[in-house]
């Protein structure tokens, strides 16, 4: 035997053994973290969400919820573009408003739009690409202490296809709008 086959011998044998550990590591690892990466994030940018009698919001952010342990780290920008004067929202005046942030991650709603009597509930379910939560909204001068608090929905896909055009942001007691999103794990 050659000298060189020797010494080449036991490399072929590292480099073979390093080649299938790379060839199982690498799927198991991948899997591995795609098994762990529960945590979905979002933004988006609303500039009239409305619908119900009265009143308009716009609104900006985002943050990242946890499917699996039912947490969320949200928030951003509103302001009521127009006086609502009913339900969760009631006495935002125009111009009002500063911030908004979550207070949980819900696993579904059911929501309208307009608030009509006759437009049918349609369900939200927060996944991969919709999110559910309950938001708190600041006024400037309240501080630390909400303002209001209410629901909101937030998805890449047309969350109403009984309404015309994109909705796919939605507030309690204001109604829907079309926004800019993006989802990402």
């Amino acid at each position: 035997m050659d000298v060189r086959t020797l010494r080449r011998s036991p490399v072929r044998w590292i480099g073979l053994l390093a080649a299938v550990a790379v060839t199982l590591i690498v799927p198991l690892g991948s899997s591995s973290a795609q098994a762990a990466a529960p945590r979905v994030g979002f933004g988006f940018h609303a500039q009239d969400v409305s619908g119900f009698p009265t009143g308009s919001v716009s609104l900006t952010g985002g943050g990242a919820f946890d499917l699996t342990t039912s947490t969320v780290h949200a928030g951003g920008g509103f302001s009521c573009t127009h006086e609502v004067d009913q339900l969760f929202l009631a006495g935002c005046l125009q111009g009002q408003g500063v911030r908004w942030d979550t207070a949980s991650v819900l696993p579904s709603t059911m929501f309208k739009c307009t608030g009509s009597v006759g437009e049918a509930a349609k369900p939200a379910t927060t996944g991969t690409d919709t999110v559910v939560v309950q938001a708190d909204f600041y006024r400037a001068g309240d501080a630390n202490d909400e303002s209001f608090t209410a629901q909101m929905i937030v998805s890449t896909q047309d969350i109403a296809s009984d309404i015309q055009g994109v909705q796919n942001v939605w507030v309690q007691g204001v109604g829907c709008g079309a926004a800019t999103v993006h989802f990402g794990a």
